[in-house]
């Protein structure tokens, strides 16, 4: 069990920043990814859609025996990860939410969070329903930034193009004189230098990317689940191939990948 992959999936390719971030904290643990591109971005779909999605996935990582399923979108695991942890009872379940969440919100007193997502993850209230659990005295300020997913995926990161979508979101004033600024989409770490340049470095980004990573190692080590193997293996597939994915795959995992696209819906 413990030399069995790692299974990360996506409504695409955002995922991939989990992916390197988890390839970079255990570089034993083969990983199995799938992106479901045929049906980005969920972040536009309805819950029940993106539920189904998910649950479809979950089965056909459960099939190529993963040790554990890592939800890496912030849509799905707002309003699918209690349907993907019925789906595969067996096998550990994490997402992308609840460790940010621990780790934003156990710091914070009367702090203000602000969170930009996906329309789906912000509309779910998820991350202001979780940190004000653990922390009741925190405000938090989410707002829908979806002009960022097209745009990081069509390449204008660091362009005088992006530079204007960001101010304008990020100028809004629900997130006036926040002290931290949680990125709820695995899209954004992509142009966190920018974000930083925006507030000059004054407001604590947090990237999900590495939390998420950090919180996997500490479960699988508890649960003896630490691969000890070198030789990794990378699997990547998606639900429908194009030219512009597997060029920008490069850009979020970090080096060149192979992509085998797969029918999981029949």
């Amino acid at each position: 069990m413990r030399n069995s992959p790692i299974g990360i999936f996506d409504s695409g390719i955002g995922g991939l920043t989990v992916a390197h971030a988890l390839k970079e904290k255990l570089p034993n643990e083969s990983i199995i990814y799938f992106g479901d591109t045929e049906h980005l971005p969920y972040g536009e779909k309805s819950d029940e859609a993106i539920q189904n999605f998910s649950k479809n996935i979950a089965e056909f990582l459960e099939r190529k025996n993963c040790k554990a399923i890592v939800i890496a979108c912030n849509s799905a695991s707002s309003v699918a990860f209690d349907i993907v942890k019925k789906t595969v009872k067996n096998i550990p379940v994490f997402n992308v939410i609840d460790p940010v969440v621990r780790e934003v919100a156990n710091k914070c007193n009367s702090c203000k969070i602000g969170v930009i997502g996906t329309k789906a993850t912000i509309q779910s209230g998820v991350y202001t329903k979780k940190i004000q659990e653990i922390c009741s005295t925190a405000k938090v300020a989410a707002m829908a930034t979806p002009l960022f997913v097209p745009m990081i995926e069509e390449g204008f990161v660091n362009e005088e193009i992006s530079h204007k979508i960001i101010a304008n979101y990020l100028s809004n004033k629900s997130l006036a004189n926040i002290d931290s600024l949680i990125l709820a989409c695995t899209h954004y770490p992509l142009i966190y230098n920018e974000i930083n340049n925006f507030y000059g470095g004054k407001v604590q980004l947090i990237d999900s990317a590495d939390i998420v990573a950090n919180f996997i190692f500490l479960q699988l080590e508890k649960m003896n689940l630490i691969n000890k193997n070198k030789n990794p293996k990378y699997q990547f597939y998606v639900s429908n191939y194009t030219k512009s994915f597997a060029k920008s795959a490069k850009f979020f995992f970090r080096e060149e990948i192979e992509i085998e696209e797969v029918n999981i819906w029949n």
